[in-house]
């Protein structure tokens, strides 16, 4: 009992978070059918130039999630990055498979190419961004569309122009190599609640969803089309232990793709974004500080 209690204190600082997202979602009279969309400060002035787009792919192991719980990290992210902002939501399990989801967050990138004009927004320029699952999925759609996989439906020209539009990659906590992630969820005892391997359609397709695979077998035109990858890890990440971005950093600076990996001492799987959404979390300006370094590198600018 004494356990049970001092965990639900330690879920206490979160209290405020939720406090501000019910507040500002609730209050929102937007409706996207399958994605919400955040414009920088800067978009209202006349004379701004077309802003880059990032695509945030939100975690939760593969079953659960949505757009709304993110809208304050996707607000704060808009106003630091000087960024237009999407959130998309996909087939989590048991509605769809990873196949799905990496359909799903393909078409959210399609729907950029088609309409970002609307919105003043830079569609060639675009940064996928994800966290612990969604970073998976980001990385993993990357390939798919650079290998023009014919399940993802998407005429093969138009997939080479999402791949040359994608400027970088930038993972927070992310699982890379699915079998690894099973081994680890086995030593946690969850490997039956997990999701993970039911959205993979069993054990046999691990290898096909893990990103770490497919970049083994690419050529090396393949390769080329690789954007940047920027991979950010906490050290106190119990979750996704942070050899999942190690192993991936790796491999990637082994195949001569750019890469970048930031390991952030005592941040933890939660705090790496949460602390995103407001700017009196603890690690908010340092990994800020990391995203919008990886930003100017990805987009050739200045802050």
């Amino acid at each position: 009992m004494t356990r049970v209690v001092l965990e639900m204190f330690k879920y206490l600082q979160y209290s405020k978070l939720f406090f501000q997202w019910k507040l500002w979602y609730n209050n929102d009279q937007t409706n996207f059918v399958k994605l919400d969309f955040y414009l920088p400060p800067s978009t209202g002035h006349s004379d701004a130039n077309p802003t880059p787009v990032v695509v945030f792919v939100y975690g939760g192991a593969w079953g659960s999630g949505d757009r709304s719980m993110y809208c304050l990290l996707a607000l704060q992210m808009a106003k630091e990055l000087n960024a237009s902002v999407i959130c998309p939501d996909y087939s989590i399990y048991p509605k769809g498979n990873t196949l799905s989801m990496i359909q799903d967050i393909s078409d959210s990138l399609l729907w950029v190419r088609q309409n970002g004009h609307a919105f003043k927004v830079d569609q060639d320029n675009i940064i996928l961004i994800g966290h612990s699952a969604g970073a998976h999925l980001c990385v993993l759609t990357t390939l798919f569309l650079i290998n023009t996989v014919e399940e993802l439906f998407i005429e093969t020209s138009r997939q080479r122009e999402l791949v040359a539009a994608i400027k970088g990659i930038i993972g927070l906590s992310g699982v890379y190599n699915i079998m690894d992630h099973y081994e680890h969820e086995k030593t946690r005892g969850v490997e039956y609640v997990s999701t993970m391997h039911k959205a993979m359609d069993g054990l046999n397709n691990f290898a096909y969803y893990s990103p770490t695979s497919i970049l083994k077998k690419m050529k090396e035109d393949q390769l080329k089309q690789v954007p940047p990858v920027a991979l950010l890890h906490g050290t106190n990440d119990i979750v996704v232990p942070v050899e999942s971005s190690l192993k991936l950093s790796e491999l990637l600076a082994s195949l001569s793709v750019k890469m970048s990996l930031y390991l952030i001492p005592k941040l933890n799987h939660t705090d790496m974004v949460t602390d995103l959404m407001a700017a009196d979390r603890h690690f908010y300006n340092i990994l800020y500080d990391f995203l919008k370094q990886e930003f100017c590198t990805f987009l050739n600018k200045l802050y």
